[in-house]
């Protein structure tokens, strides 16, 4: 059986914003990835089962600096819709990256601006300027077009 690494990261300019916020963005991170792995590898033109994953928050990178992300260990495949029978991944191959940084992206976003609109975000000290709407809408903006599956990223754990 293979087995995957994927880590899902957030781009460094919403680090401010998460030290402020961690019970609010760390909840908005794992929901964002739940949903993306499960909504993705459902769908019969991806993958089509129901997988299974473990996922472990870092709130540090290799520099000890803020830099919220997760790690998940993915089964190399999951349960028929039917729960019958066993359905694998192609060899070495999980799901398209493009498309699952993607849909992670826009659910990431998505709740982040609920959140926002529900006012559950602080802004104390030199982020304090995104209480304003324009402000946070001009800050969310940016994060639409950026690709994220440049600094996400995915690996094949092949037999563990």
């Amino acid at each position: 059986m293979q087995y995957f690494h994927v880590v899902f990261t957030i781009p460094d300019k919403i680090n401010p914003l998460a030290l402020r916020n961690q019970r609010v963005i760390y909840n908005i991170l794992f929901r964002s990835v739940a949903e993306t792995l499960t909504e993705l590898s459902r769908d019969q033109k991806h993958l089509g089962a129901q997988i299974g994953f473990i996922g472990i928050l870092h709130t540090w990178g290799q520099n000890l600096m803020d830099h919220p992300h997760i790690h998940c260990i993915v089964t190399g495949g999951g349960l028929s819709p039917d729960g019958d029978k066993w359905v694998s991944c192609r060899k070495g191959f999980f799901l398209s990256v493009r498309v699952m940084f993607r849909l992670f992206r826009g659910k990431f976003l998505d709740y982040l601006r609920k959140s926002y609109d529900s006012q559950e975000l602080i802004f104390p000290g030199n982020i304090s300027h995104l209480q304003e709407s324009e402000a946070f809408k001009e800050f969310l903006k940016g994060f639409y077009s950026q690709e994220w599956a440049d600094f996400c990223f995915m690996y094949c754990l092949i037999g563990l």
